[in-house]
């Protein structure tokens, strides 16, 4: 190939940079394939733009490209360098390289790369040469090796084969869905998804920054900058730190090797930063200078602690922002993508802005997939989304011998130091679900002791690096987790440490059952439901959408997910008349189940603190329990949360002692008293309205409320009851139904709705919907790539209702193929 030329003839001696990223050549000598691979980016995506390889997400195609991950691979390219003058530090750097590669500079070997989640960097300037250069990378297949050490490893060390093709991965330091996951497709995907880099320093790099904030009782906050330079030999360089307006730049004598320097800064007047709905996010520059070499983090001013304390029920676990209470509302952050190369800002960053949208304040970054590229934690620091943030290791055990645990330790170190700046995060958490798999194989469950000190010595190298290197943050060993070296069921207790309720999916469980606990931090719960329409049309031929079919079943991870999704219907509605009334229905219903559960859990406050529904976000086109499609449209759920999650809310919870009353319950997270008008009033099905009396309801800050308590006789059998609120300052209103009895007893009216298209003078796209006789989940579809405002509404007559309409693209017109559908046209 050709060689990139990097930079100009240069006579200065500075800090110099090149990006080594761009167009290399990737092959496959056993295949006689040679093509173009850009980097940062993974090789499946290049072999499809090539024509080497189907679609992965399309039919079955995933079947027909496995052997991409069992072929050795080598990724090449060369450059042109004006001069190599031997007397600099010459770094050559790479992020996230995906995940056994071999790397040799002009014939000769630099090092070897053997885990995704650390930065490696290597002197190579007694290797670098005046003119080209070249560049050598060779993956070793990683299913191969995988397996590999898990047969010379001296016992059984247990994988989710559950979830993953055959590919102990638990043995390499990948992604550990890449396999495949009861979610995710398995590709085995291999490149380099972050910065590659070389540059020249005259004496010292960079190798960290990190940042310590110390709060004082009068408001003043000092923020330590700590910087941890590299150095080539013994000398003077010219360092600068500065935080706003104010820093210092001075020479610094340096030793070779690792030297360290501080300074501190101190705000008398601080702007605190807050999650979203509690404040703003103003954020401080803190720039660190070296000879030219510049480092900038982002700071957000702010306490932040999880808070275990001894209460009447067991121990509270809440998160305390600048000394309040907050409750966590959110949801299970996974990759953003299966191709890695397609896990950009354009691509994910509305994700995000999806999540605040929907009134938001947490995510909880899985322990399955991975550590994401610094702008995802820049936008979740400016929107305010705090991160619940698992180590990568999940739902199995891993061998913890010397040689893995010097890794790990290596990985969890620079990942630590790379984040623990970012206000966003909240914690750092173990692992998901490794405790709970002592008792899911038959080895952990024969050997339990074996297999207890293999956990305990991988959580203890990661809770002293965050003790070394985030001694602001609390590290919590596992998700769920009764809490510090309790290793018990954390699925069933209610009283302590976060629970992963899945009861309701994995065992069939009615939806009511969400009300038999009272978690005190739930960090796992989900309901699945099918993609919208218009993804299953992405991935499915018309002959092949039926659930039954291969291509529907291929893209089912979880066994017996389309069954169960279509079972629990049975019990809470009709039967649908096709399958796009059956997909539309699936997301009802799953809209239905999460809002079951997050209503009552957040009527408990303060005994529940926090909920984080399983799963954001999809990998590649799924059934799956997200709430936001492949590609980042709304599904249902997603809508849903928007209410359930508003800041202040009335719910109602039926009394399920005598089921003959249901209970109203405000709940609210505004940091201030808050007034609300709360309106009651019983609609029958023919659309007779009956007005109670407004009650008038103070909510104390961040509390739950009563509100009234209705005798379920006061609803006529073919009523329902109609709840709406606003608050005295006019910051807050909404609206909630209550059915006493599932869709399918009653016989619903069947209207035909009226969308009427009208335009604002500032340009703004409203549809306002109206009918004459209730009508329930009333949804808005159209193809054109944006949102409406709200979805899957209640319609009484005479009360229209107007939705806006949000492009993503201005130049598609959402009039063209609207479809407008509600729950009694699905039978």
């Amino acid at each position: 190939m050709d060689p990139a030329f990097l930079a100009p003839p240069r006579t200065d001696t500075g800090f110099r940079s090149f990006d080594l990223g761009g167009s290399w050549r990737a092959s496959a000598p056993e295949k006689g394939i040679s093509l173009p691979v850009s980097l940062p980016g993974d090789l499946h995506s290049a072999l499809m733009a090539a024509g080497h390889i189907p679609d992965p997400y399309f039919g079955r195609n995933e079947l027909e490209i496995q052997w991409v991950a069992h072929t050795s691979w080598v990724f090449e390219r060369s450059f042109e360098l004006p001069s190599a003058d031997a007397g600099a530090l010459w770094t050559l750097s790479f992020e996230t390289v995906d995940c056994l590669a071999t790397l040799t500079l002009n014939g000769k070997p630099v090092g070897e790369m053997q885990n995704q989640f650390r930065r490696y960097r290597f002197e190579v300037g007694h290797l670098l040469v005046p003119g080209t250069n070249y560049l050598r990378l060779e993956f070793t297949p990683a299913p191969e090796e995988a397996n590999r050490r898990a047969a010379a490893f001296p016992f059984e060390v247990p994988y989710a084969a559950m979830n993953m093709y055959p590919v102990r991965l638990n043995f390499l330091r990948k992604v550990q869905c890449h396999a495949g996951w009861d979610w995710n497709l398995c590709l085995m995907p291999l490149g380099v998804y972050g910065a590659i880099t070389l540059t020249r320093s005259p004496l010292a790099r960079i190798e960290h920054v990190e940042t310590r904030q110390r709060h004082d009782a009068g408001g003043s906050i000092t923020v330590t900058a700590l910087v941890e330079l590299h150095a080539a030999r013994d000398g003077e360089a010219h360092l600068g730190i500065s935080l706003e307006d104010e820093g210092i730049s001075r020479p610094v004598t340096l030793r070779a090797g690792i030297n360290h320097l501080s300074h501190s800064f101190t705000l008398d007047r601080p702007r605190l930063w807050w999650p979203a709905g509690q404040g703003d996010q103003p954020l401080y520059d803190l720039t660190v200078t070296l000879d030219g070499e510049r480092v900038t983090r982002r700071l957000g001013l702010r306490t932040m602690a999880l808070v275990t304390e001894k209460d009447e029920v067991g121990e509270t676990m809440k998160l305390r922002v600048n000394g309040r209470d907050v409750f966590a509302k959110g949801a299970n952050w996974i990759p953003g993508d299966a191709l890695p190369g397609r896990i950009t800002p354009e691509n994910l960053l509305p994700l995000l802005r999806s999540a605040v949208d929907a009134n938001m304040n947490m995510l909880r970054v899985w322990g399955g997939g991975q550590f994401e590229p610094d702008w995802f934690y820049e936008a979740c620091d400016e929107l305010g989304l705090m991160i619940w943030h698992d180590f990568m290791f999940s739902c199995m055990h891993y061998p913890a011998d010397r040689a893995f645990l010097q890794e790990v330790r290596a990985e969890a170190e620079y990942q630590v130091r790379r984040l623990a700046h970012h206000p966003s995060i909240a914690l750092w958490c173990g692992d998901n679900e490794v405790v709970g798999a002592l008792g899911w194989y038959e080895a952990t469950r024969k050997n339990r002791d074996r297999y207890l000190v293999l956990y305990d010595r991988l959580n203890r190298t990661l809770e002293e690096v965050v003790e070394d290197h985030d001694p602001e943050r609390r590290f919590w060993p596992s998700s769920p987790s009764l809490g510090p070296l309790n290793f018990d069921d954390g699925w069933h207790g209610d009283t302590s440490g976060d629970l992963h309720f899945w009861e309701v999916w994995h065992s069939a469980k009615p939806f009511e059952f969400y009300r038999t606990i009272k978690p005190r931090f739930c960090s796992e719960f989900g309901f699945q439901s099918f993609p919208s329409m218009p993804v299953i049309e992405s991935f499915a031929a018309p002959e092949e959408r039926n659930i039954s079919s291969p291509v529907m079943e291929i893209h089912q991870r979880n066994q017996g997910g389309n069954a169960r999704i279509v079972e629990t219907m049975t019990r809470y509605f009709r039967f649908p008349k096709d399958f796009e009334a059956l997909v539309y229905l699936s997301q009802i219903q799953q809209a239905l189940a999460i809002g079951t559960a997050v209503d009552y859990w957040r009527s408990l406050k303060p005994r529940c603190m926090g909920t984080l529904y399983w799963q954001l976000n999809d990998t590649w086109p799924v059934a799956s329990w997200s709430s936001l499609n492949y590609g980042g449209s709304w599904k249902l759920l997603h809508y849903a949360a928007r209410h359930f999650y508003a800041p202040v809310r009335v719910v109602a919870i039926p009394d399920d002692n005598d089921g003959a009353r249901v209970h109203l319950v405000a709940v609210s997270d505004d940091p201030a008293p808050v007034t609300l008008t709360v309106r009651l009033r019983f609609v029958s099905l023919a659309g007779d309205i009956h007005d109670e009396a407004p009650l008038e309801v103070s909510v104390p800050p961040g509390r739950s409320t009563p509100v009234a308590t209705v005798p379920l006789s006061a609803l006529g059998k073919e009523s329902f009851l109609a709840i709406s609120w606003h608050s005295a300052d006019g910051r807050h209103a909404g609206r909630n139904d209550y059915f006493p009895r599932p869709y399918k007893d009653y016989v619903l009216p069947r209207p035909e709705i009226t969308a009427e298209w009208h335009r604002t003078a500032g340009g703004r796209l409203f549809l306002t919907l109206s009918s004459p006789e209730p009508a329930f989940y009333v949804t808005a579809e159209t193809r054109a790539a944006g949102r409406f405002s709200d979805n899957g509404v209640t319609l009484l007559p005479g009360e229209p209702l107007a939705l806006e309409w949000l492009p993503a693209d201005a130049g598609m017109d959402p009039k063209d193929d609207l479809v407008i559908r509600h729950l009694a046209l699905t039978s």
